[in-house]
């Protein structure tokens, strides 16, 4: 019995220590959240059929005696329809649909790895699973089942031979431990399943409260639409808007304005992990300019019972019927959802679309109109970092690597010069041929006031 015990430790420490094995996966790094940005208002919008709640956070800062808000509203609202919201619920689900930086480690060139990505089993990923799936078949490795609990994605494993579970173990980026092979085999012997977890990399800010508690209010109406018109009588500027619809079907858009989705899926220089702000603001506004302040711009779309990369967990049951997600109750006991239509990894019925608009009277005249779509499409406002591999050349394929590298960096630039207009002999000074991220020399006073 405590030889048994001493094994299963083992085999349970090959699967935790696979998180820091599988830097080839991507790692969340840095988020665009609307903090980045100044006069910056927050709605949600809750909607399905004619029913619709809205729950507006506003940036008031100053004495709370001297707050007022004005809302067009399409029926006459009774007390018991109007409440105040949870600040911090709506800052959750601007950190889950935020747009994302992630980063990426090259292999060794000499020594590649097969590459395979686990997550829940959404439409658009069953092609990547097969793969998965079929060089798991070629082992005669069997994935008997694969799904999301909390932080942890689970696979749960059969196997021939213990030498196929080692192997495909290893392509997955899991570093066994000397005897490994032995301890497989015996239990492979008793016709034992392998339970694999693998940790989702999160980040969930934790902002502090400066904005008043945000109102919401429910009421039915044909109409789908946002005021913005009163918000720019007193505004000095510009106004930023973000827009968090949540619906049933699938993606929301304005019908009475271009949505545009951002640029994403850009490789950038390095030196970007750094100045992260710096590039999305210049990268928003960019777009903005292109558009002529005319256009709505989509951020986020994506079912919430997941993310990849997470800047933060998806919203729980909980927090969602909080920002009013009324169907979830449906046909539950006592106000709770039906567990029928909630999954392991969030809510079933709930696809979250993320707005972003900058506007004035002149450019934006008219209130916003929206429609949900069937779409459910999954899109994120994604940027990459790519870190070379830096170890001795010791291979043709080292050789070539090298040589790939000169063109990466030369494309990365042009793609940050593209996406903020900056000067691309600006980019250029601040990378080195291969990528690498040039020495800041400047006084640390010119680092600190640089943004």
């Amino acid at each position: 019995m405590k030889l048994a015990a001493i094994v299963v430790t083992t085999v349970l420490t090959v699967a935790l220590a696979a998180a820091t094995a599988l830097a080839f996966c991507g790692f969340y790094v840095a988020r665009a959240d609307t903090k980045l940005f100044n006069q910056a208002s927050q709605v949600v919008l809750v909607r399905h059929e004619n029913k619709t709640v809205i729950t507006m956070a506003n940036d008031f800062k100053g004495d709370p005696k001297e707050f007022a808000i004005v809302v067009p509203v399409p029926t006459i609202l009774e007390k018991g329809q109007i409440r105040v919201g949870d600040r911090a619920v709506i800052e959750h689900l601007d950190a889950y649909s935020a747009p994302r930086l992630v980063e990426y480690f090259d292999d060794d060139p000499c020594r590649p790895h097969i590459q395979y990505y686990s997550r829940g089993a959404t439409l658009r990923e069953l092609a990547a699973q097969d793969r998965m799936a079929e060089r798991a078949k070629s082992l005669g490795v069997t994935i008997e089942a694969q799904y999301t609990v909390g932080e942890y994605d689970i696979l749960i494993l059969s196997a021939k031979e213990s030498a196929g579970l080692e192997a495909w173990l290893r392509d997955g980026g899991y570093r066994l431990p000397t005897g490994a092979s032995a301890v497989l085999g015996s239990y492979l012997k008793q016709g034992m399943k392998f339970f694999v977890a693998r940790v989702n990399l999160k980040e969930q800010a934790r902002l502090g409260f400066t904005y008043l508690r945000p109102l919401q209010m429910a009421f039915e109406s044909p109409k789908f639409m946002l005021p913005i018109r009163l918000g720019t009588l007193n505004a000095d500027g510009p106004q930023e808007l973000f827009v968090f619809a949540l619906t049933r079907k699938g993606r929301v858009e304005t019908t009475n304005y271009r949505t545009v989705r951002l640029p994403t899926g850009s490789e950038l220089p390095l030196y970007v992990k750094d100045e992260f702000p710096q590039f999305y603001r210049a990268m928003f506004a960019e777009q903005v300019k292109r558009e002529s302040m005319r256009a709505v711009f989509l951020e986020y779309a994506w079912d919430m019972s997941w993310c990849d990369p997470c800047a933060a967990d998806p919203l729980s049951p909980e927090e969602l019927r909080k920002l009013g997600v009324f169907w979830l109750a449906e046909n539950g006991a006592g106000g709770a959802p039906d567990p029928r239509r909630i999954r392991p990894g969030g809510p079933v019925d709930v696809f979250m679309t993320r707005l972003h608009v900058r506007y004035d009277a002149t450019s934006f005249p008219e209130d916003l109109v929206f429609q949900e779509t069937v779409d459910r499409a999954n899109f994120q406002g994604r940027y990459i970092l790519h870190h070379p591999w830096k170890g001795e050349v010791k291979c043709e394929a080292a050789e070539r690597y090298r040589q790939a590298l000169r063109v990466r960096a030369e494309r990365e630039a042009a793609n940050l010069s593209s996406l903020t207009g900056w000067p691309i002999e600006d980019v250029r000074r601040k990378i080195g041929p291969l990528g690498e991220v040039k020495p800041d020399n400047r006084p640390w006073w010119q680092k600190l006031f640089a943004d």
